[in-house]
């Protein structure tokens, strides 16, 4: 399977998965990556072009597909992969963990210090458990070390300003909060004026039209919503009128009062 991307950007993510065969590295990402078969091109470009940015190996999974709410993917980086590219920036010196522990002894936080060579001080961030931890397995078999992934990639970000990633914790949260109303893209003109044609040659109402969706006039009717009343009208509106034929101009006689077909007098 040919994935529709950009053949620079996949050649490079194959690239650093340690292939040249394009083709091959195409199919092992289509079949076992992208977690949707409705996912968009453009979406599978962004996944691509985070891995190519970060040089993170989706093969290992490093980075991989997460489902988005809604439909297509977002681009979601392992602790493998965060620990890849930290370790990996030039600037990199180092990292240091410290633990508080609660009265009874159990963790409470962690911090997370990472040194860069270009810095006199070192960034520290602190995540605390009970502002983390969740009702999952991971949380419930594992807290202390989930605490510990979640301040090194804290600390991360504010380092070295990583951005348009994220962890796998942060992605389950993202999908199960609530998300905000998005903004619909209006009627456009080319689209509204289709409608009234379509109106028109219908004998349908533009007021019951507008009333059926929902909008007070033409130009507050979503995009999405136009394109299907117009392929509905579509179906039910008559053949338009093709043009009248141009009628060629009638001959005039020339002055002498001759007539096609007689002999010209010379």
């Amino acid at each position: 399977m040919n994935l529709p991307v950009p053949h620079d950007v996949l050649s490079a993510v194959a690239a650093i998965a340690g292939t040249t065969d394009i083709k091959a590295f195409s199919d092992v990402l289509a079949s076992t990556i992208m977690p949707s078969p409705n996912v968009r091109p453009e979406q599978i470009t962004a996944f691509l072009m985070v891995a190519k940015e970060y040089k993170l190996n989706p093969i290992t999974k490093e980075i991989y597909a997460f489902p988005a709410k809604g439909g297509g993917v977002q681009p979601i980086v392992s602790i493998d992969g965060w620990l890849k590219i930290i370790n990996s920036h030039p600037d990199f010196d180092g990292m240091e963990f410290r633990d508080t522990l609660d009265d009874s002894g159990a963790l409470r936080a962690v911090t997370c210090r990472i040194y860069r060579k270009d810095r006199t001080h070192p960034v520290e961030m602190t995540e605390y458990m009970d502002e983390c931890k969740r009702n999952t397995d991971p949380w419930r078999q594992w807290p202390n070390r989930m605490l510990r992934h979640k301040a090194t990639i804290q600390a991360a970000r504010y380092a070295f300003g990583f951005s348009g990633i994220a962890d796998p914790d942060e992605a389950e949260r993202t999908a199960d909060a609530p998300r905000p109303a998005v903004a619909e893209v209006l009627a456009s003109d080319e689209q509204i004026a289709e409608l009234r044609d379509l109106l028109s040659r219908t004998g349908k109402e533009e007021g019951k039209m507008l009333a059926f969706v929902g909008a007070a006039r033409m130009e507050d009717m979503a995009a999405k919503k136009a394109d299907e009343i117009i392929a509905t009208l579509r179906k039910h509106a008559p053949a338009a009128e093709p043009p009248a034929p141009v009628q060629p101009e009638a001959e005039t006689a020339p002055e002498g009062g001759y007539e096609p077909g007689e002999d010209i007098p010379l």
